[in-house]
């Protein structure tokens, strides 16, 4: 059988967590899927690999035995500024602490039982629309949908080829970050997860799986050139004038020898449905790392996404009511947590700001909680 040639119901563009749990979904519902990824399971990927529990349930319904695996609960958050001032405090739902080397790859597993048809190490170059399906050109070949779902993750090939509205728009503070990542050891309470402030960015540590910590730190593509676009200068000259970041470069043991990176990262507003096809996970909106809710998200808009496209797949709602649905409801869910996220990381985008607004809000937990909770949700 050929697979590139053959045609399916649903194809998916890029396998993180929003493509992963959307495939599995769909495929234990009886749908022909396939799914496009670049890289090979496992691979590491940039993120702050903390999850809220409210994907608790979702996952361990998808087939995740996390009950199983011991893995950290997380539930106090210590945040500093650049100059050292901190506060810590509860967090009010919580979360624990799991790699997307691990978590992806099982999802990868499940899925390919489930039936997906996987296409890995395989990039899409284009996804082009004739008549009621969609021809997806990609490098092993050409394959046939009746729907497309763009389930890639932070910045992609195909945002700029299809001129997407993130990528026409005026630059703005929100736009062309830089993420990097390590795996650590370090000396950090297990139910703790800090996030330390310095100039243009921040950085945050917390406990995963077999006793590791992920530390991953967000900031502006400036802060590298300023430092001829080395990690290691920026580091030493930018992110360790915070006390708290330059006692974990000082102390932790580095597992990785060189960390994981990702540049042009942008939190600018972005449309779900475009071309009609439908964006989840990242694709369709990315949270502001700071707000810990980014990998929740992914997971929840794939059952939005996964409830509002099985009614068309059986034939009882037009492509065009599919659309409007996924649109409105993915707005109703998350509209209010990324506008939140966005104003919070002008906060501790800047230097003297964020040293204000910690030493502003630390007399007023209550305020804190209530920042929490405004970029998180309940279960799904």
């Amino acid at each position: 059988m050929d697979l590139e040639q053959e045609t399916y119901d649903v194809g998916l563009v890029g396998g993180g967590l929003a493509g992963l749990a959307l495939s599995i979904l769909l495929a234990r519902s009886g749908y022909r899927v396939a799914l496009f990824e670049k890289e090979k399971y496992p691979f590491h990927k940039v993120c702050g690999e903390y999850i809220s529990f409210e994907s608790w349930n979702f996952l361990e319904d998808l087939g995740i035995p996390l009950s199983d695996w011991n893995l950290p609960v997380i539930r106090r958050l210590l945040v500093s500024a650049p100059n050292g001032n901190h506060l810590e405090q509860d967090l009010p739902l919580g979360g624990f602490g799991l790699s997307r080397y691990r978590l992806d790859a099982f999802l990868a597993e499940l899925a390919k039982k489930a039936g997906v048809v996987f296409f890995e190490q395989t990039r899409v170059n284009d996804v082009v629309r004739e008549g009621n399906s969609f021809n997806i050109h990609h490098a092993a070949g050409l394959s046939y949908a009746k729907i497309v779902c763009g389930t890639f993750g932070k910045r992609s090939n195909l945002d700029v080829k299809w001129k997407r509205e993130n990528h026409q728009a005026k630059k703005s503070k929100l736009d062309n970050y830089v993420g990097v990542k390590y795996h650590i050891l370090a000396d950090q309470p297990e139910d703790l997860i800090v996030l330390h402030n310095f100039q243009n960015g921040y950085c945050g540590l917390s406990q995963i799986e077999d006793g590791k910590h992920c530390l991953c730190y967000l900031t502006s593509a400036d802060n590298l050139a300023k430092c001829g676009n080395s990690i290691a200068q920026m580091e030493s000259d930018i992110l360790r004038k915070n006390p708290f970041i330059d006692k974990i470069f000082t102390t932790a043991n580095f597992i990785f020898r060189n960390p994981v990176t990702i540049s042009q990262i942008s939190f600018a507003k972005k449309d779900q449905v475009g071309n009609h096809i439908l964006f989840v996970g990242d694709a369709a909106g990315m949270i502001t790392p700071l707000c810990g809710n980014g990998m929740s998200m992914a997971l929840h808009g794939a059952k939005i996404a996964f409830d509002c496209m099985l009614p068309y797949l059986q034939g009882k709602l037009s492509r065009e009511q599919m659309e409007a649905g996924y649109s409105r409801q993915w707005h109703k869910i998350f509209a209010v947590r990324l506008r939140t996220g966005r104003v919070i990381q002008r906060f501790f985008g800047d230097e003297t700001f964020s040293n204000i607004l910690i030493g502003t809000v630390k007399p007023y937990p209550r305020f804190f909680s209530f920042l929490v909770r405004k970029t998180h949700g309940g279960a799904f």
